[in-house]
């Protein structure tokens, strides 16, 4: 049985929304916006848009916020390299996605056991806490040790990949980002770094990759630490395939609003190959059940809604639908019904 979020990756690639023209580019921008917002950058998508195609400077934003966004598009635009070429992660070549990430941004570090650099994806030699009277992040010495084991892991897992459903692809991408973010590498941009191993993993196995809007922050960085403070990885993989499904919903909402008569199809599971308009399916639901609210209706379909209000609204024009008795309590009655 397939999980909630199957289903709406389901829908999402049933209604073509992957598909649209510039659509992985605009997708694209929009992750890297979201995640240096999470680190306090206030460009907008519009803006990155606007700097990214056309390379014209953002008044009224900072040096620091416009390099921290550029910085990261190189980076991805180098794992999507990686992702399509199925590499291996490496520590070096998680280094070389650090030394972009944090290239313009990163800074010198000075200990008695060396310099190191952030700029240059240096691993950290001093210790990090995790918040003043707060646990800390694994001693330095043992980052090198930990993060070649936690490469050779997630490779021989990666091999195992083609035997896995689309939920536990999803888990293993979300257990990445927390594992290299627990081990905490660098001295800057660790979570960045996490989030972007993260999407390699979604773009290598196909999925659509998540993003963690600057509103999801609160939420994000305590079910992080609830998952480090209690060792259950289950609270950060249920946070993150929650968010996927509330972005994916909306998503979908907003899709099937905008495109108007245009309407979103919906397959029969009876014979896949005739698609199934979402008007129908309301009709088809409504003769076995003529008591079905809208929320239900937009429950059992898949749809938002407003979408649902706008499909009853048209039927009941077409004079094919009519409302017998309230709201609550009343029924529906279909005059005509299409075969």
């Amino acid at each position: 049985m397939k999980t909630k979020l199957e289903e709406l990756v389901g829908r999402y690639r049933e209604l073509g929304i992957d598909r649209q023209l510039d659509y992985d580019k605009f997708y694209l921008y929009s992750i890297i916006t979201h995640s240096t917002a999470i680190e306090g950058s206030t460009i907008t998508e519009l803006e990155n848009q606007i700097m990214f195609d056309n390379g014209i400077a953002l008044k009224g934003k900072s040096l620091v916020e416009q390099n921290m966004n550029l910085d990261l598009k190189a980076a991805y635009e180098r794992v999507l390299v990686f992702a399509r070429n199925h590499a291996d992660i490496t520590i070096d070549r998680l280094k070389e996605l650090s030394a972009l990430t944090m290239k313009n941004t990163g800074a010198e570090y000075h200990t008695a056991l060396g310099d190191f650099s952030s700029a240059n994806g240096d691993i950290r030699l001093l210790n990090v806490t995790a918040g003043v009277g707060g646990r800390s992040y694994m001693a330095f010495n043992k980052v090198p040790q930990k993060l070649k084991e936690f490469c050779d892991a997630l490779n021989a897992t990666r091999r195992t990949a083609q035997s896995m459903t689309i939920q536990q692809l999803y888990e293993i991408s979300f257990d990445a980002h927390y594992n290299l973010v627990t081990i905490h590498p660098w001295a800057d941009g660790n979570g960045r770094m996490a989030r972007l191993l993260m999407n390699w993993l979604q773009f290598e196995y196909g999925l659509i990759p998540s993003r963690i809007f600057s509103g999801d922050k609160e939420d994000y960085i305590k079910a992080l630490v609830a998952t480090r403070e209690d060792g259950d990885l289950s609270i950060f993989r249920s946070f993150m395939t929650e968010t996927m499904i509330t972005h994916l919903s909306h998503d979908i909402a907003t899709y099937e609003e905008s495109v108007g008569e245009n309407e979103p199809i919906i397959l029969s599971t009876a014979n896949p190959e005739k698609p199934k308009k979402t008007r129908d399916k309301v009709i088809e639901l409504l003769q076995l059940n003529p008591r079905l609210s809208a929320t239900a209706l937009a429950t059992e379909i898949g749809i938002s809604a407003k979408g649902i209000q706008r499909h009853l609204a048209n039927l009941k024009a077409e004079g094919i639908l009519s409302r017998i008795g309230p709201d609550k309590g009343g029924e529906w009655k279909i005059s005509y019904a299409k075969k």
